[in-house]
C-alpha cells in the first residue's frame, strides 16, 4: 500500500497565522496613540466598541464613510513609498462625512495581499494611525486578509470605514439657510488628493518617466514623491466653524472634480459659481493638463484643481471665515459665489 501524502498546513496553502499574530502586536501601540474620549478598547476583540456619551453626545445621529485610495495604491507600490497610503485612506472616509457636518469619532481599515509581510503592512498601517491622529479619531479596529492566488507578488489593497456624530439637527447642507450670493471659501488641496491616478499614470507613462525620475513640476522631488503627497484632513481647521453654525455646506472635492461635487451640497434651486482667477492653478495640475492634452473639462471633471473642501457661507461673514481657516494652518479664499439656478 502506498504510503499517504503528508498532511498540509494552512501556512503551506500560503496562509501564515502567525505573521497575522505579529503584525497586530506591532499595531497596538499604534491604536493607542489614537484613543479619545469615547474609546479605550484594546485591539484584539471581535468588535470596536465607542461610546458616544463619553464623547460628550445628547442625542447624536451617526455619519458613516467608507472608501479606498484606488490607483494611487499602484503607484505607491511600484515605487516602494507606501508609508503614506493610511493617510490617504483615512482622509477619504473622514472628509466625506465632515462634508455632512460630522466630527469624525473612530476608524476600521481593511487590509488585504496575496502573502503577510508583517512590517510592510505596519508600514502602512501606521500610516493610518498618523490620519486618525489628524483627524483626531481613534483607530478602534481592523481587518487583515491574507490572500494567496488572489493578489501578486507586492500588491495589496486597503479600504477604510469612519463613523462620526453631530447633534440633531446641526447636519450639513442646511438647505433652508443657503440663499443666493451666499460666498464660496475654498480650501486649498495638498495636490492630486487621491483621485484621477489612473490618468495620472496614464500621463505619467506617454511622458516616458518612471517613478524616480525628478518631478518637472516639483523641484528636489521625484516624481512618486510628488504625486503621492497626502490627502489634507480638514478636521481641525473646519469643525470649530461648523459647530459655531458659520458653515452652512461643504463640498468635499473628489471623484468628479469641481464639476460635479459642488451640486451635491445644494438644493435644484442654487449653482456654485466658481471664480476660475481667485486662485492660480497649482503646478501639478498645470503639468498633467499639458502632458496630457487634457481639455479644461477632463481636468475640471477629474481633478481637484487645487481645491479640496468648498464651504458655503454667509457672504458678510466671507472674510472672518477665511482669516479663520488660515490661522488654524490652512490656506483659504474667497473662489465664487452661489446664484440661483438657470431654468
Amino acid at each position: 500500500m502506498p504510503d499517504k501524502p503528508p498532511g498540509l498546513s494552512y501556512a503551506q496553502a500560503g496562509v501564515d497565522i502567525d505573521a497575522g499574530a505579529a503584525l497586530v502586536g506591532m499595531l497596538r501601540p499604534l491604536a493607542r496613540q489614537t484613543r479619545r474620549p469615547g474609546a479605550d478598547t484594546d485591539l484584539g476583540g471581535f468588535g470596536g466598541a465607542f461610546d458616544l456619551k463619553a464623547a460628550g453626545y445628547a442625542d447624536p445621529v451617526l455619519v458613516s464613510g467608507t472608501d479606498g485610495v484606488g490607483t494611487k495604491l499602484k503607484l505607491a507600490i511600484e515605487s516602494a513609498h507606501t508609508g503614506t497610503l493610511g493617510i490617504d485612506l483615512v482622509a477619504m472616509c473622514v472628509n466625506d462625512i465632515l462634508a455632512q457636518g460630522a466630527e469624525p469619532l473612530f476608524f476600521l481599515d481593511y487590509f488585504s495581499c496575496g502573502t503577510l509581510d508583517p512590517e510592510a503592512a505596519a508600514r502602512v498601517i501606521a500610516g493610518i494611525a498618523e490620519g486618525c491622529k489628524q483627524a483626531r479619531c481613534a483607530l478602534i479596529g481592523g481587518e487583515t486578509a491574507e490572500m494567496p492566488g488572489l493578489y501578486g507578488g507586492k500588491d495589496f489593497d486597503l479600504a477604510g470605514f469612519a463613523v462620526g456624530a453631530a447633534e440633531r439637527g446641526a447636519l450639513l447642507p442646511r438647505t433652508q439657510a443657503l440663499k443666493p450670493k451666499d460666498a464660496l471659501v475654498a480650501l486649498a488641496s495638498s495636490g492630486p488628493h487621491s483621485n484621477g491616478y489612473a490618468l495620472i499614470r496614464a500621463i505619467a507613462d506617454r511622458a516616458g518617466l518612471g517613478w524616480n525620475a525628478p518631478a518637472p513640476f516639483a523641484p528636489g522631488k521625484t516624481l512618486a514623491e510628488a504625486l503621492l503627497e497626502p490627502t489634507r484632513i480638514y478636521v481641525r481647521a473646519l469643525l470649530p466653524l461648523i459647530r459655531a453654525g458659520r458653515i452652512k455646506a461643504l463640498a468635499h472635492i473628489t471623484g468628479g472634480g469641481l464639476i460635479d461635487n459642488p451640486p451635491r451640497m445644494l438644493p435644484a434651486s442654487l449653482q456654485a459659481v466658481i471664480d476660475d482667477s481667485s486662485w492660480t492653478l497649482p503646478p501639478v495640475f498645470a503639468w498633467l493638463a499639458q502632458t496630457g492634452g487634457l481639455s479644461q473639462r477632463e481636468l475640471r471633471r477629474t481633478f481637484n484643481c487645487g481645491i479640496g473642501m468648498l464651504a458655503v457661507v454667509d457672504d458678510s461673514a466671507a472674510q472672518s471665515v477665511v482669516d479663520d481657516l488660515n490661522a488654524a494652518g490652512e490656506n483659504a479664499w474667497v473662489a465664487g459665489a452661489l446664484r440661483a439656478a438657470s431654468a
